[in-house]
Parts: C-alpha cells; sequence; structure tokens
C-alpha cells in the first residue's frame, strides 16, 4: 500500500518540555487512523506538525513524499483540513459560504456539500454566527467533503455533534472513504465514535508511542482480568504483561495482551496469587483506559 503520511524521529519542544521524542508512525492509503491520548500528550501538537503550522525541533514528516513546509500547491489541494470545527467568514449563510469556497477548490463538489446539510437538516440561509456550536461543526465538514481531497485531517472532528448527528457522520464517512479510497488522520475525545470509524489506532502517551495497532486487534486481544487476592501490593508495570493492577479491597483487576494462563503465572512471580480470575473482552475505550490508566 501507498504511504500518505510518514514522520520519522520527530522530537518536539514546548520550552524545556519534551513533547514527543523520535516519534515515527505511517499512515497507508486509503486507512483511517485514529490518534488517541490523554489530554497533553500532544494530540493537537502532530495536528499542527502534518499541516505545517508547527514546525518540529527535529525529524521530518511527508504528505506525499514531500517534506511539510514544502508542499507543493498541487498537493496542498489533496488536503482538507479541519481545526475542532472552527469555521471562518461567519457573517455568511450556508449557501454564500459554499459559493466563496467553491473558487479555491479545482475538484470542488458541491452535490456533497448539500447532500450532507440536507441529511444533516442544515438551514441554508440562516447565518452561522447565529448558528450553535454543533451547526457550525456542521458546516465545516461539509465544505470539507465537497473539497473532494484525497486525505482528511480531522481534529476533534465530532465537536458541538449530538449523538444522532455524530452517528450520521460516522456512517457518512467510513461510506465515503471506502466508495473514494481516501484516507484520513483525526483526533475525537468521543472514542465510542472512533471505535466504529477506524482502521488503526496510534495511542500517545507522554513522550511517545504507547502502541500502534489496528483497532481489531486491540479490542480482539487486550483484556481486563478481575480476581480476588490477599496480597498487599501491586506488580509493578515496568511495561511488561500487566498494564495498570488496582487493588480496591481484596477485589483486584489488571489488563493484558496475554492469555489468562500467562497472566496468572506472572501474577504469581510478583507474590500475587489470584483467586477466581476472569477476563472480559473490552470497548476501544475501556482498552484506552486500561493501557493508558484512568489518571
Amino acid at each position: 500500500m501507498d504511504t500518505i503520511i510518514q514522520c520519522e524521529n520527530i522530537t518536539h519542544y514546548y520550552g524545556s518540555k519534551l513533547i514527543y521524542e523520535n516519534l515515527s508512525f505511517e499512515v497507508a492509503r486509503g486507512r483511517i487512523l485514529g490518534l488517541l491520548g490523554k489530554n497533553g500528550t500532544g494530540k493537537t501538537t502532530i495536528i499542527n506538525i502534518l499541516t505545517g503550522y508547527l514546525r518540529p525541533y527535529s525529524g521530518v514528516c511527508r504528505i506525499f513524499g514531500e517534506e511539510m513546509g514544502r508542499l507543493s500547491p498541487t498537493v496542498k489541494s489533496r488536503i482538507g483540513l479541519l481545526l475542532e470545527g472552527h469555521i471562518q467568514h461567519a457573517y455568511f449563510n450556508a449557501v454564500q459560504i459554499e459559493r466563496f469556497y467553491s473558487r479555491f477548490f479545482p475538484k470542488w463538489k458541491r452535490d456533497a456539500y448539500y447532500g450532507l446539510l440536507e441529511k444533516l437538516r442544515v438551514t441554508p440561509e440562516q447565518k452561522i454566527s447565529t448558528m450553535s456550536c454543533g451547526q457550525r461543526s456542521q458546516i465545516a465538514l461539509g465544505l470539507l467533503f465537497a473539497q473532494d481531497a484525497d486525505l482528511l485531517i480531522l481534529d476533534d472532528f465530532s465537536m458541538g455533534l449530538d449523538p444522532g448527528y455524530r452517528r450520521l457522520f460516522v456512517e457518512y464517512l467510513k461510506e465515503y472513504v471506502a466508495a473514494e479510497n481516501k484516507t484520513v488522520f483525526l483526533t475525537s475525545h468521543i472514542i465510542q465514535d472512533m471505535e466504529m470509524l477506524i482502521d488503526d489506532c496510534i495511542i500517545l502517551d507522554y513522550g511517545s508511542i504507547l502502541l500502534h495497532e489496528p483497532a481489531e486487534y486491540i479490542t480482539r486481544c487486550f483484556r481486563r482480568f478481575r480476581f480476588t487476592s490477599d496480597a498487599t501490593h501491586c506488580p509493578s508495570d515496568n511495561g511488561g504483561i500487566l498494564r495498570h493492577t488496582e487493588k480496591i479491597g481484596n477485589r483486584w483487576q489488571t489488563c493484558s495482551f496475554a492469555t489468562a494462563a500467562e497472566v496468572e503465572h506472572e501474577l504469581k512471580k510478583n507474590g500475587v496469587i489470584p483467586d477466581g480470575l476472569t477476563e472480559e473482552k473490552l470497548s476501544l475505550e475501556d482498552a484506552f483506559i486500561g493501557l493508558t490508566g484512568k489518571y
């Protein structure tokens, strides 16, 4: 598969605070990649680096084979960008802003814009300045689809959308990507939406990538294990088999990609004798918490 996004050894600081060190990943054509991380791990920083608004301390990022900061007009026209649902020129209404934006994009698809707005029931004559945050997001998403970009970069795409409209957009986007062989790089604080949508998942830790795997692999293989024990201490994670082992009273839980037998062996090796060990399948959100911890 063709590589659309390629980041190599990205290191970045804000002042003396390290955000990433030697961060590397790729996104293949036709894939939807979701970027997950706690607040402050650098999700928006990655978006800003990808879009050329921020130059990393070191490393290189390429889109369609061209380095960021040196993108040709042709490559720029192939990228659709949504930054946290924000939209400019709020003095326009939905019809006027479509006419304005259409002049800047040679592959403009007017029907894609109005088709989405019709599904989302946006009133064409209403001024954008009088719309709610969710309605403005709907306008921004419609303009994004009309660009007919080969790569969509969406930062917190579902901001302001209520559950019904979020579900509608997720279904629309998934169908659109599959039909047109588009590539998507996105973030969202609503992980349930991402689970329905994404092919691959990057989970950021502070300073590095904790995990980069297909979303299906994470939800199929990562498990929560519950048990009781008289032990008084929790085994340390240390990047090993067990993840975020917790004790509440005499009830314990831990998470792992390992089998139940391997988890039991690891617990005993650390002085914890589990009783009644059970395992549970996890949603992507629960897996994210199991991998990164609650705090």
